[in-house]
C-alpha cells in the first residue's frame, strides 16, 4: 500500500513539472513573436512606445516640494558697490560758474564713476583754502593767481582740474570811463577782496611814485561785500570784482561802472576756476580724482551742448540762481568753460610764474608738477 501511494506522488510531482515546462516554453515563444515583430515593422512617429512603469514616473506623480526652487525663482540681483564719499567747498556762494559740478550731480554722472559728491558753500571764500590745507575738505576751488600766491608759501594742495578757462574777475571802478583814464585810475581808493586784487590789479594801477605819496590811500579789505562799500563810498573800485555780478547788481541800484580787464593792465591769462586737492595725496588719489574730472567732463560737454536744458535744470534744482543777473551771464560763462577740465595748458602755469617773478612777487618759480596736474597720467 505504501508503495502504491509513492508511486502515485511520484507521478502528481511529474505532472506539475511537465505543466511548468510547457508554460516557460510558452512564454519564451510570445516574447520570440514580439521581438519579431518589432524587428519586422521599423519605428515611426506614430509608433506608440509603452515604457515599463518602473522605468517612468509619470509627471502628476512629482510631488511639488521635489521641483528645484532656482528653475523658478531668479538669482536676486547684485547690490552695487557703495559710492565714495567727496567732500567740495565752493569759492563763494554757488553761482553758474559752478554748473558742471551741480549737472555732474543731478545727471547722475558722479555716480556713474562710483562717487558720491558732497558740494560745499563756505561761510567766506578765504575758509574754503583753510579748510583743504587743514584737510577737513578733499576738494577746494579758487583761482588760478591764488594757487600761485599760495603755493609759494607752501600750501598743500595742487590743482587737478578746470572749470573756467578765463578770468572771472577785473577791476570795477566808479563811473564812466573818463579820457585821461590812466591817470584817473592811479588816484584811487581802492578796495580788493583776495590777495588776487591787492598783490596783483592794484600795483598795476598804481604806480609805486603814488604809493609813495602822503595823500595815498593805502587798499582797503572789503570783507568780501563789495557791492555795500561801492554803495557807501568805502572805496572808488574793486580791484577783483565779479564782473559778471558786481556791476548789474550796482546798475539796478543806479550806479554806473567801468571795467578794466587783466589783460589791459598786462597781467597773463589765466584760468578763471580751477578744483584743488591736498598735493600730499594726489598720487595716492589718483584713481579718484581721475573719476572725478572724467564726470565734470561729462557734465560740461553735455551743458554745450544743452545750454537750455542745463540752465533750467539749474535753476530746478537751485530756484535761488533763477534771477534776471545769472541768466544774463549764462551765455558768456558757456564760452569760458573747460570741456577738458583734466588737461594742464603747461605754458600758461609757466608764464605765470615767470609774470610773478618779473612782480617781485616770488624768490623763484616752482615747476609745473608743484602746481597743477592731469590726474589721468599720474
Amino acid at each position: 500500500m505504501l508503495r502504491c501511494r509513492s508511486r502515485q506522488w511520484h507521478f502528481a510531482l511529474l505532472t506539475v513539472i511537465v505543466t511548468l515546462l510547457l508554460f516557460t516554453s510558452v512564454c519564451h515563444a510570445d516574447s520570440d513573436d514580439q521581438k519579431n515583430d518589432q524587428t519586422a515593422i521599423p519605428l515611426t512617429l506614430e509608433t506608440v512606445v509603452v515604457v515599463p512603469p518602473s522605468l517612468w514616473t509619470p509627471i502628476e506623480d512629482v510631488s511639488e516640494d521635489e521641483v528645484p526652487t532656482m528653475a523658478l525663482t531668479p538669482a536676486p540681483a547684485l547690490e552695487p558697490p557703495p559710492l565714495k564719499n567727496i567732500t567740495l567747498m565752493l569759492d563763494w556762494y554757488l553761482s553758474p560758474q559752478h554748473a558742471a559740478l551741480v549737472v555732474a550731480k543731478e545727471r547722475g554722472y558722479y555716480a556713474a564713476q562710483g562717487l558720491e559728491v558732497d558740494i560745499q558753500s563756505p561761510a567766506d571764500p578765504s575758509i574754503a583754502i583753510k579748510l583743504l590745507t587743514a584737510g577737513e575738505v578733499d576738494l577746494a576751488l579758487t583761482r588760478q593767481p591764488l594757487l600761485h600766491l599760495y603755493a609759494h608759501e607752501g600750501a598743500p594742495f595742487i590743482r587737478i582740474a578746470t572749470l573756467i578757462e578765463t578770468a572771472l574777475t577785473a577791476v570795477v571802478v566808479m563811473g564812466p570811463e573818463q579820457l585821461d583814464n590812466a591817470k584817473n585810475l592811479a588816484g584811487l581808493h581802492y578796495g580788493y577782496t583776495t590777495r588776487e586784487g591787492l598783490n596783483l590789479s592794484i600795483p598795476r594801477l598804481v604806480p609805486r611814485s603814488v604809493q609813495q605819496t602822503d595823500d595815498f590811500s593805502a587798499p582797503q579789505n572789503l570783507h568780501f561785500d563789495p557791492t555795500r562799500a561801492l554803495r557807501e563810498g568805502q572805496a572808488d573800485a574793486v580791484a577783483d570784482g565779479f564782473f559778471h555780478y558786481l556791476p548789474p547788481q550796482l546798475a539796478t541800484e543806479g550806479i554806473t561802472t567801468h571795467l578794466i580787464r587783466f589783460e589791459e593792465l598786462d597781467i597773463p591769462r589765466h584760468d578763471g576756476l580751477v578744483v584743488l586737492a591736498n598735493s600730499d595725496s594726489v598720487v595716492r588719489r589718483a584713481d579718484t580724482w581721475s573719476r572725478f574730472t572724467t564726470a565734470i567732463e561729462e557734465a560740461s560737454n553735455w551743458i554745450v551742448e544743452n545750454h537750455d536744458a542745463a540752465w533750467a535744470l539749474l535753476t530746478a534744482t537751485h530756484p535761488v540762481l533763477d534771477n534776471d543777473i545769472n541768466a544774463a551771464a549764462w551765455q558768456d560763462i558757456l564760452r569760458r568753460m573747460a570741456l577738458s577740465p583734466a588737461a594742464v595748458d603747461s605754458h600758461r602755469y609757466t608764464a605765470f610764474e615767470t609774470y610773478l617773478l618779473q612782480m617781485g612777487l616770488i624768490d623763484d618759480t616752482l615747476p609745473l608738477s608743484r602746481l597743477a596736474v592731469d590726474p589721468h597720467v599720474l
